[in-house]
């Protein structure tokens, strides 16, 4: 499916999905850092392959199902709630709970001193507000379209995942690169999937992610927070 996108949007979506954004990405390794000590992922078709399994079937499918969400209820704070509080019961272990919390605030916070007009939006999510139902809700308000937030969401998720392999593996720059570059055919694959989730299909299979996150903080040595 062709996307079209306006060059204001487009600029906006690129600064939402900014490693300059402050809102600590970086830190977190989702399991990865387990997996690399553990031995399961050692180089980048390994790599590669555990983040194809997880854009299928594993739990960013949701937060970013999440995000559209939020994104479609940018004006109806009982929804936004629902789906904030939805998503926090989804969460498998408390590293991903308080990655998912300390990034929302985060985005919060920065989006309020950006745009005071969206705090009573915010206030209705709850404490903590997801970083996936904050992006939505600043995504619709820079009148990003959904699918193309989606796009962004999940390039930026396994960008951040590829920088965490390329320290921990460690990988080269360029098998970084060219992992990212064979990952847009499913990235854009599970854009146009998530967008069309009924609410009913929220599922996820990630049971290895969950176990790998799980045993992160019994890690000897830690270089990310989950």
């Amino acid at each position: 499916m062709a996307i079209t996108i306006d060059h204001s949007a487009l600029l906006r979506l690129l600064q939402l999905v900014s490693p300059a954004l402050p809102v600590g990405a970086f830190s977190y390794s989702e399991g990865v850092e387990t997996l690399v000590v553990q031995g399961h992922l050692g180089d980048r078709t390994m790599l590669q392959h555990w983040l194809t399994q997880e854009l299928r079937y594993g739990g960013i499918r949701l937060e970013a199902a999440i995000a559209t969400r939020a994104h479609q209820n940018l004006h109806n704070p009982e929804r936004l709630l629902y789906w904030n509080q939805w998503l926090t019961a989804s969460r498998d272990t408390a590293e991903l709970r308080q990655q998912s919390g300390q990034m929302g605030r985060a985005l919060v916070r920065l989006a309020q001193n950006l745009h005071p007009e969206l705090q009573p939006l915010f206030a209705a999510c709850g404490t903590p507000c997801n970083f996936a139902v904050a992006f939505g809700i600043v995504a619709a308000h820079w009148q990003i379209d959904r699918q193309t937030m989606l796009l962004g969401y999940l390039q930026s998720w396994a960008a951040n995942l590829v920088g965490a392999a390329v320290k921990l593996v460690p990988l080269g720059q360029t098998d970084g690169q060219r992992c990212l570059l064979e990952l847009m055919p499913e990235l854009t694959a599970a854009a146009e999937t998530i967008v069309q989730l009924p609410d009913d299909e929220l599922w996820v299979s990630a049971w290895g992610g969950a176990i790998a996150s799980m045993h992160h903080e019994t890690l000897y040595t830690r270089l990310f927070r989950s």
